[in-house]
C-alpha cells in the first residue's frame, strides 16, 4: 500500500508567498466588486427607490382609517383603469414609476466640503494676516496680501493633519518679494514656524521661478532602531535613517518583532570616493560617540580600527582587544604614538601602491585592508600638548588626510561646538563629509555643513538627531541608530546585547601558557614585574611598539 505524504510545514518562504497571493486575491475581488457596482449603479439606485416606495405604500395604507379604505381601493382601481385604457398609459405608468424610483432612491448623504472647516479656515486666516506685513508693498496696485483680504487666493494648496493644525501649505507670494536673500527666507520659516506650532519639525521648498513656497509638517525619524548588522556593500557605510523622499535606497532593518525598509544615509568610502574623510560636530550628549561607535562597528567587518578618545569618558572600553582594534588610546602619550604610526603606515602604503604601479602589478594585499582612524574630541589633547609644550596630535593627521583615499585610510572626527577652534586647519579642509547632531541652531549647522539645512529643528531632539551633508551634495535629515556604550549601566538589556553580538571575538595573547591566561581570567595574583603584551596581527603590534618607544624616550 503506497504510503501518503504527509503534509509539509509551511517554511517562511511559502508562508511570505501565501499571504501575497492572499492579498492580491482581496484586491482583485476588491476592484471586481468596485467594477460591478459602478456597472450597477443605476439599477441599485432604482431598486432602492422601489423599495422605499413600496414601504412608504405600505405606511400610507397602515395610517389609513378602516372606513376610508374602501374608497381609496376604488380610486385605485379607476385610475388603473384609466390608465390601462389611455394609448400608450401603461409605457408612460412604468416610465413615471421608474422616475419616481430613481428620484427617491439616490444619494442624499450630504456632499463633502470642498474647503476647510471654520476652526481651519480660522488658523488659515491668521496665517494670512501673520504674512501680510512681509509680503505687501504700499505700491503693489492689486497685492495678493492685505488685511481682510482673501486667503484662498495666496494659499494655492493646504493640508491638515489629525490635530487640526497645518501639515502642507503651498504659499503663493509676489514676484518682489526677495526670495534669493537668507535672511528674507529666514524671517519667513520662523514665522510660519511660529503660527503652524513649534513642537514639529517643517521643509521649506522656494519655488522662485513660480513664487511658491512649499510647507511640509515632517513626521519624526524612529529614534528606538537598535544597532544592527546592515546590507551593504564594503566601502559603504551607513551613518543614519532619513526620509524617504530624500533617498532612492532603502535597507531592510529589524525593527521591534517587524521588518521594515528604512531609507539610509550611506557615506561612500575608500580610492574612489570623493568626500573619504567626516567630521561630526555636536554639544554634550548629542550622540557622536554614538555615531563612532556604530562607524567602528561597521568598519570592524572588512577593516582595522585605531581609537583616540579625548573625552576619556571609556566610552569605547568595549572595543579594546577585540580582533581589529589596533589600539584605544586615551592619553596624549599613547595618542601621539598611535597617530604618529598611523602617519608612517599612510606614507608605507603610498609608497608600496607607487611601487606595485610601476611595475604593473596589483596593489599589495596589506594595502588594500582599510584603515580607520577614530578620534573623539583631539581638542581636549591640543589644550593638553600645549600646557606640556608637546606636539599637538592633529598634526599628525596631515599625511592620513590628504593622503588617505590613495592609501585606503579613513579618518573621523568627532569634536564638540565648545572646542571647535581647536580643530586643526587640515581637519577642516579635508573632511567633506559633515555631520551636525544635537539642538544646534541654524548659524552653527551651516558653519558646519556650509549650507543651512532646509528643515528646521524640533522642540526634543532625541540623541543622535541631527543633519548629514556627503561634500557638496543636499542636506539630509539624520537619526543614528541607537549604538550605546555596553558597559554602561544606564543601557537596557537589549540594546546591551545588540552591541555585544555585533562586536569581533577578542584576540589572544601571544607566548602566554595556558595557566597564564586561567590567572588573568580568574584574578589570581601574577609576580611582580610580569610584563604582557598584546599581540593580534601584524599591524595591531606596531601602535604598542610605538607607545613603548615613547615611553622610553
Amino acid at each position: 500500500m503506497a504510503r501518503r505524504p504527509l503534509p509539509r510545514i509551511l517554511s517562511k518562504d511559502s508562508a511570505q508567498i501565501a499571504r501575497t497571493q492572499i492579498a492580491r486575491s482581496r484586491e482583485l475581488a476588491r476592484t471586481a466588486a468596485d467594477s460591478a457596482t459602478d456597472v450597477l449603479h443605476p439599477l441599485i439606485t432604482v431598486a432602492r427607490g422601489l423599495r422605499l416606495l413600496a414601504s412608504a405604500g405600505r405606511r400610507r395604507w397602515a395610517q389609513t382609517p378602516q372606513d376610508r379604505r374602501g374608497p381609496l381601493l376604488f380610486l385605485g382601481a379607476s385610475l388603473v383603469l384609466v390608465v390601462a385604457l389611455v394609448p400608450y398609459g401603461p409605457l408612460l405608468a412604468v416610465v413615471t414609476v421608474m422616475a419616481a424610483a430613481a428620484w427617491q432612491g439616490r444619494d442624499r448623504s450630504p456632499a463633502a466640503s470642498d474647503g476647510p472647516d471654520a476652526a481651519r479656515t480660522e488658523r488659515l486666516k491668521a496665517l494670512y494676516e501673520a504674512l501680510v506685513p512681509y509680503f505687501s508693498s504700499p505700491e503693489d496696485p492689486a497685492p495678493l496680501y492685505a488685511h481682510g483680504g482673501e486667503w484662498d487666493k495666496a494659499f494655492a494648496d493646504q493640508g491638515f493633519d489629525d490635530a487640526g493644525r497645518v501639515g502642507h501649505l503651498v504659499i503663493r507670494y509676489p514676484a518682489y518679494f526677495p526670495d534669493g536673500l537668507p535672511e528674507s527666507r529666514a524671517r519667513i520659516e520662523r514665522l510660519l514656524t511660529a503660527k503652524a506650532g513649534r513642537s514639529r519639525e517643517y521643509h521649506f521648498a522656494w519655488d522662485e521661478e513660480g513664487n511658491q513656497l512649499t510647507v511640509t509638517a515632517l513626521a519624526p525619524l524612529p529614534a528606538d532602531i537598535p544597532a544592527q548588522r546592515f546590507v551593504t556593500a564594503p566601502g559603504e557605510t551607513v551613518l543614519g535613517y532619513t526620509d524617504p523622499s530624500e533617498v532612492q535606497r532603502t535597507l531592510p532593518l529589524s525593527y521591534g518583532e517587524e521588518r521594515v525598509d528604512v531609507p539610509p544615509v550611506v557615506w561612500r568610502t575608500g580610492i574612489r570616493s570623493t568626500e573619504p574623510h567626516l567630521l561630526a560636530m555636536g554639544h554634550p550628549g548629542s550622540g557622536t560617540s554614538t555615531l563612532l561607535r556604530s562607524i567602528a562597528l561597521q568598519a570592524l567587518r572588512h577593516g582595522d580600527v585605531l581609537v583616540v578618545d579625548g573625552g576619556g569618558t571609556g566610552e569605547y572600553a568595549c572595543l579594546t582587544g577585540r580582533d581589529g582594534v589596533l589600539a584605544v588610546e586615551c592619553s596624549l602619550a599613547g595618542a601621539l604614538a598611535s597617530l604618529e604610526w598611523a602617519a608612517r603606515e599612510t606614507e608605507r602604503r603610498l609608497i608600496a601602491v607607487n611601487l606595485a604601479r610601476q611595475a604593473g602589478d596589483p596593489p599589495p594585499e596589506d594595502t588594500r585592508r582599510p584603515l580607520w582612524l577614530l578620534l573623539d574630541r583631539p581638542g581636549v589633547f591640543a589644550h593638553l600638548a600645549a600646557a606640556d609644550g608637546r606636539r599637538d596630535p592633529q598634526t599628525l593627521l596631515q599625511a592620513p588626510l590628504r593622503h588617505g583615499r590613495a592609501a585606503n585610510v579613513t579618518v573621523v572626527v568627532a569634536e564638540q561646538f565648545d572646542g571647535a577652534e581647536a580643530l586643526g586647519d587640515a581637519v577642516r579642509q579635508h573632511t567633506r563629509a559633515r555631520v551636525v547632531l544635537g539642538p544646534a541652531t541654524a548659524a552653527q549647522a551651516e558653519a558646519v555643513l556650509g549650507v543651512p539645512p532646509h528643515t528646521t529643528t524640533p522642540g526634543r531632539v532625541p540623541p543622535g538627531r541631527g543633519y548629514a551633508r556627503l561634500g557638496s551634495g543636499p542636506v539630509h535629515r539624520l537619526q543614528v541608530p541607537r549604538t550605546p556604550d555596553p558597559y554602561d549601566d544606564a543601557t537596557s538589556d537589549a540594546d546591551r546585547q545588540a552591541v555585544l553580538e555585533l562586536l569581533p571575538a577578542r584576540g589572544t595573547v601571544a607566548g602566554a601558557e595556558p595557566a597564564d591566561l586561567s590567572k588573568r581570567q580568574t584574578g589570581e595574583p601574577e609576580p611582580a614585574g610580569t610584563e604582557h603584551v598584546e599581540v593580534r596581527t601584524e599591524p595591531a603590534a606596531a601602535p604598542v611598539a610605538a607607545r613603548a618607544l615613547a615611553a622610553e624616550s
